[in-house]
Parts: structure tokens; C-alpha cells; sequence
């Protein structure tokens, strides 16, 4: 494992190299959400569709962060931020739905939260435990792909998505739960 000091080229180098990347992944999202605008306005054309403000929540990144009064760079991994007031996106399964939570700024959690129900098998495991008929049942009135190529993504391999924000009170409010219509995998 690789140890990079504050103060040293090899720091210096690694921070540069990360706000490209993570500046280039924000400037992908924002490319996709505008090309996703343009295309729901045009489809609705007639019904003048309009779009509140953006909710961008990634996750698995590093920021820099002041952490008991002192400045850090905190790695996200399979996190949100859920700092005191900030929006942010919790989701489940293909079938089960997402969450839009607010954080309370919890700092024995480096103000984090989970960023999604997690898988409670494996993906290969749930490739021998499931079938395409098992996902058809699983995502009734999701319009999704249905094949033997995503059964690894069936909402039977990942937790409970109450169950997981239950264990979050702590660290998050709900302010909406959304109902999966259309999930794109693949």
C-alpha cells in the first residue's frame, strides 16, 4: 500500500490527479443530465415540461474537509455526504426505490451516511440463487432490461432499503422516498 505524506511532490501529484478525475466524472453527470432535459422536454414538448433544481450525489470520492477543526482529505467509499442540510440520494434495489434524505451533520460519521442498500449476496451467488423469472416477479411495473445478464442486480441480492435507512436515523432525515419506474442496467 502506497503512502502519500502532505507536503510531497508525490501528494501534490496524486491531489492533481484526483480533482481532474472527479471534476471530469461532475462534467460527465451534468453532460448526461442536460442530454436526459432535452430529451424528456422534447418527448413532453406540448406539456412544457420544467425541472426543479439538480440533486448530484456521487459517491465513492475523496473531498477535502475539516474534520474536529482540523483539515482532511476524507475518502467516500460506498458514502454520501450527509453533512447538516445537505440533500443528498440513498438508493435501493432495482425494485424497491430510492431515497432523497438530508443530512444531520453527524460527526462520529465523518458526516456520512451509506450511499445505497448494499448487497447481501454476492453477485455471483445471486446468479446461482436466481432466475430471469425470479427478476420478472421481483421488478413487476419497473420498465427494465429482464435477462440473464442482469439477474445479478435483482433486488433479492441487496439489503432492505427501510432496513438500512432505519439504521441511519442518526444520520439522515427522509424527505422523499421514490418509487422506481425505470432502471437502466447494463
Amino acid at each position: 500500500m502506497a503512502v502519500f505524506l502532505a507536503g510531497t511532490p508525490q501528494m501534490d501529484a496524486y491531489r492533481r490527479d484526483l480533482w481532474w478525475a472527479q471534476d471530469f466524472a461532475a462534467r460527465s453527470r451534468s453532460v448526461m443530465m442536460g442530454l436526459f432535459k432535452e430529451q424528456v422536454a422534447k418527448h413532453f414538448g406540448a406539456a412544457k415540461v420544467t425541472f426543479s433544481d439538480e440533486l448530484n450525489c456521487h459517491h465513492n470520492y475523496v473531498s477535502e474537509e475539516v474534520i474536529d477543526g482540523e483539515l482532511m482529505l476524507v475518502t467516500r467509499k460506498g458514502a454520501i455526504r450527509a453533512g447538516k442540510g445537505d440533500l443528498a440520494l440513498i438508493p435501493g434495489s432495482m425494485g424497491t426505490g430510492s431515497y432523497v434524505v438530508r443530512g444531520r451533520g453527524n460527526d462520529a460519521s465523518f458526516q456520512s451516511a451509506s450511499h445505497g442498500a448494499g448487497r447481501k449476496m454476492s453477485r455471483s451467488a445471486a446468479k446461482k440463487a436466481f432466475t430471469v423469472d425470479d427478476l420478472i416477479a421481483q421488478t413487476v411495473g419497473v420498465e427494465s432490461r429482464k435477462d440473464q445478464a442482469i439477474v445479478d442486480e435483482i433486488p433479492g441480492a441487496y439489503k432492505d432499503i427501510h432496513d438500512v435507512l432505519d439504521a441511519q436515523k442518526d444520520l439522515v432525515d427522509v424527505v422523499q422516498h421514490l418509487r422506481t419506474v425505470l432502471c437502466v442496467k447494463g
